[in-house]
């Protein structure tokens, strides 16, 4: 057990260590890139990149050289990591338990409200800063151009995506025309323009189509967490073997006349009689 736990744990993190440098990259680019899409994920890959970084190299080091000073930081962190990742978790399936849009009677797409989902997510989406920046990605990624020459027919066949619902198109209960000014409508109808610039993208609609791509993304990678956190608390418990290998690596160099040698020293060993038979002769 004493190899056996060292020996994967210095695999386990020379994986993850190599693993982060396309994650750092990946967040260099975006950070690069003047699209509002790409700079909004550039803060966290980098974050992520960097601790992943930093903690496969402690764990490697600790693990490899029974350094165990650099395994205690390694566990720590991962601990720090374990705990941070429930939390996220179990914030995810909160957040993203509500929502999910309503069928439209004849058509295959769904239609999406913004009170359906969490006031987190609504809070978000509704501050003027974080919206234009939003409104502006939509807009760039030209989704609308997709069914802009839609015919009625179209739209009774074929499916959208929650943007595309929410942001091309006005609500299916929406009428417009002259005998219909006095109706009482959703605020949405009444934002609705033909302009290709404007379309919809005020709409609550396009908030809640946004937040719809969002909450199943986020859903996504909720369940995915659940998966890392059950390999990390494997990984952690397999460090706890190895930094207590560490210490006893640490401790287990003779002192004395009356002690044995180890058969097999470790790295440092050597230096440090050095430094206690000079110690001796200076004294």
């Amino acid at each position: 057990m004493h190899r056996l736990s060292n020996t994967v744990i210095g695999f386990l993190n020379l994986f993850s260590l190599l693993a982060s440098i396309p994650i750092i990259g990946a967040g260099l680019k975006m950070a690069k890139n003047s699209t509002t899409c790409e700079n909004f994920l550039q803060t966290p890959l980098l974050i992520i990149g960097f601790i992943v970084l930093i903690v496969s190299l402690a764990g490697f080091i600790g693990a490899c050289f029974h350094v165990a000073w650099a395994l205690w930081v390694y566990l720590v962190v991962m601990l720090i990591l374990i705990i941070g990742l429930m939390i996220m978790t179990v914030f995810g399936f909160v957040v993203t338990g509500q929502g999910g849009g309503g069928p439209v009677p004849g058509r295959v797409y769904r239609e999406y409200h913004l009170g359906e989902y969490s006031a987190w997510l609504r809070d978000r989406v509704r501050e003027s800063g974080n919206w234009v920046s939003v409104k502006g990605c939509v807009i760039g990624s030209r989704t609308c151009d997709k069914v802009a020459a839609w015919t009625p027919v179209d739209y009774m066949r074929n499916d959208m995506s929650p943007i595309q619902s929410g942001c091309c198109k006005p609500l299916t209960s929406c009428t417009y025309g002259a005998a219909t000014e006095l109706m009482d409508q959703e605020p949405d109808c009444y934002k609705w323009n033909n302009d290709p610039t404007l379309l919809c993208y005020d709409c609550d609609s396009c908030k809640a189509g946004v937040l719809e791509t969002i909450r199943r993304d986020w859903h996504k990678v909720s369940v995915l967490l659940v998966v890392v956190l059950i390999l990390l608390i494997g990984v952690y418990c397999i460090g706890c073997c190895a930094f207590q290998n560490a210490r006893r690596a640490e401790t287990d160099y003779p002192y004395g006349h009356n002690r044995m040698t180890k058969v097999r020293p470790r790295w440092d060993f050597y230096w440090w009689r050095w430094w206690r038979d000079r110690r001796e002769q200076l004294w």
